[in-house]
């Protein structure tokens, strides 16, 4: 049995870094391997896995949404300790020499923002004293989206306690390479399946309040600049449009920046009623009435790595419409899971009409075969082996 720690977002916080961690989590719980013991029998035994999260995560003026919390029970299958003061350098030493001292076998932990790395570097440091724990960081982002002029620095603080990383694409293993040479994998993003079991069309849109009759592509996840909302917006006002007068937009995430401009678009381009606004944060057991509501999701997005929103909709088995940027087009099988096209809005435009206008259960077989890759027990086993520790006997 191995004893792996989590580090990172996880219950009472939301959102998908917190899906992802405790997804994860359970694979290790579901995962075992194949240990041979001294009198040369041969054991078969599960990990143990504890989640390490924050006390505090982000202040609260630095938060965009409405709340950083969930409101709903623990998860009672999983253990979880809130321990680290992301903003606290005392809490970094003492939570990093009480990891140290345990001995931990692996440390998974993630990297998605610079904002973390004096927080997360220190505490690795401090783990690899113990001359035993293996890190491995799984690589959210290498350059952020939106970009600070310490972005650099701190990167490189945080990255050199690691081990050996997890890239979930080719655009983040390019961008690790600019700064270290150290073993890394490229293993895709697995589905998230966390989200319940599909709805039929008419429950999900009865659930959400829409009308079944009508068409709908979805824009699911909180609504920053680099995720080209407005792009879709103006996709949806193009001439070529008018031909789907059925089709509606369906935005459910909440505004992480203002969302001013964004209304005063759709009132510019008269899309008021082609536009449904769902702009509250999405409980995680509201999710699959809006992909099982919609048609086509859509990521219209200027710069990406990788999505979990993709992840989602192959979950849900939905087709796709994604740009041409980062990992999206390794994710998303042009003209078999979805369209790729380029980020701009006569180009999304001409997407969705090509999406509208053709055979639309020709995609669902590809979604099927292709989701089959993205396996939560592969991931598992990709990150043994980089912190030596297979061989694995779990499912594939």
């Amino acid at each position: 049995m191995a004893s792996i720690g989590i580090i990172g977002t996880a219950y009472p916080f939301r959102g998908g870094l917190a899906a992802y961690n405790e997804r994860l989590a359970r694979a290790f719980q579901q995962t075992k391997i194949e240990q041979t013991l001294p009198s040369s029998d041969s054991d078969i035994t599960a990990h143990e896995v504890v989640i390490y999260t924050f006390t505090v995560q982000y202040p609260a003026f630095l938060f965009p949404g409405k709340t950083q919390y969930v409101d709903a029970p623990p998860p009672e299958d999983l253990k979880i300790v809130r321990c680290i003061h992301s903003l606290n350098p005392i809490n970094w030493i003492h939570v990093g020499l009480m990891l140290s001292r345990r001995r931990l076998d692996v440390v998974v932990v993630k990297y998605w923002l610079p904002f973390m790395s004096p927080c997360l570097g220190t505490i690795l440091r401090l783990i690899r004293r113990n001359r035993h724990t293996r890190i491995i960081c799984i690589l959210d982002n290498v350059t952020p989206h939106e970009h600070h002029l310490l972005d650099g620095l701190l990167t490189r603080y945080f990255l050199k306690p690691v081990d050996a990383f997890i890239a979930m694409s080719e655009q983040v293993l390019h961008d690790l390479r600019r700064f270290t040479q150290k073993p890394a994998r490229l293993v895709p993003h697995p589905v998230y399946d966390v989200y319940g079991a599909p709805v039929d069309k008419d429950t999900a849109c009865k659930h959400l309040g829409l009308d079944p009759q009508k068409r709908y592509a979805l824009f699911f996840g909180f609504i920053r600049a680099y995720k080209g909302l407005d792009l879709l917006l103006r996709a949806f006002a193009s001439p070529a449009m008018g031909q789907l007068s059925d089709v509606h937009l369906l935005v459910a995430g909440e505004f992480y920046e203002s969302p001013e401009p964004y209304l005063a678009l759709i009132q510019e381009l008269k899309l008021q009623e082609r536009i449904i606004l769902h702009t509250h944060f999405i409980p995680d057991d509201e999710v699959k009435y809006y992909f099982c509501a919609a048609d086509v999701v859509i990521q219209p997005y200027r710069s990406a790595t990788q999505s979990g929103i993709t992840q989602i909709a192959y979950h849900f088995e939905k087709p796709m419409i994604v740009t041409r940027v980062g990992g999206l087009p390794e994710m998303v099988l042009d003209e078999r899971t979805g369209f790729v096209c380029e980020p701009d809005p006569a180009a999304i435009a001409n997407a969705i009409v090509r999406f509208f206008k053709g055979d639309q259960t020709a995609f669902i077989r590809f979604l099927q075969i292709e989701k089959k890759r993205f396996s939560w027990e592969y991931l598992c086993e990709q990150i043994l082996q980089l912190a030596h520790l297979s061989p694995f006997v779990g499912q594939r």
